[in-house]
């Protein structure tokens, strides 16, 4: 029976421990790839080889409760990086960007780098010149566009150094 692939979208929903292979959740497949993007100084293998990554520390917007989520990124300036809200292409956007609309002020951990940054949406010109550089850079966001066309845009957000 071949290996069972971890899907992060989907938990098995069961209390019992997760197959090895299996991801029981987003947190767990997110707390897997914080955990090797800290004891690799940045880089992560698997889906995300050789591709740009964050650790994005965020507040929860009704709970004020923090989180992280590591997230794809594209450099701007020496001071300023864009996140893509693309959540894989799903119908709604990431907890993660409604949570930045509500609490700009954010920590980015880029590499071995620790810095607090302040989360501003791109919009019009801006945005698009962002985006279609991601698409470029990394095709798949191409994909996650056309699932989402005539649902929603995709957010990209500015991260300015503070």
């Amino acid at each position: 029976m071949p290996a069972a692939r971890a899907d992060p979208y989907l938990a098995t929903g069961s209390a019992a421990p997760a197959p090895l292979g299996i991801v029981r959740s987003v947190a767990d497949w997110n707390q897997k790839v914080i955990d090797e993007f800290r004891a690799n100084a940045g880089r992560v293998g698997g889906t995300f080889e050789g591709r740009t990554l964050l650790l994005l520390h965020h507040r929860g917007a009704r709970t004020g409760t923090e989180r992280v989520n590591p997230v794809a990124y594209q450099r701007l300036s020496d001071d300023s990086v864009a996140v893509f809200a693309s959540k894989g292409g799903a119908p709604t956007n990431p907890d993660w960007y409604h949570n930045l609309v509500a609490n700009p002020d954010v920590t980015v951990e880029l590499g071995t780098e620790t810095f607090p940054a302040t989360a501003r949406v791109a919009e019009g010109a801006e945005r698009d010149e962002i985006w279609e550089r991601r698409k470029g850079d990394w095709p798949g966001f191409a994909e996650y566009e056309e699932k989402t066309r005539g649902i929603r845009e995709i957010p990209v957000v500015v991260l300015e150094k503070t």
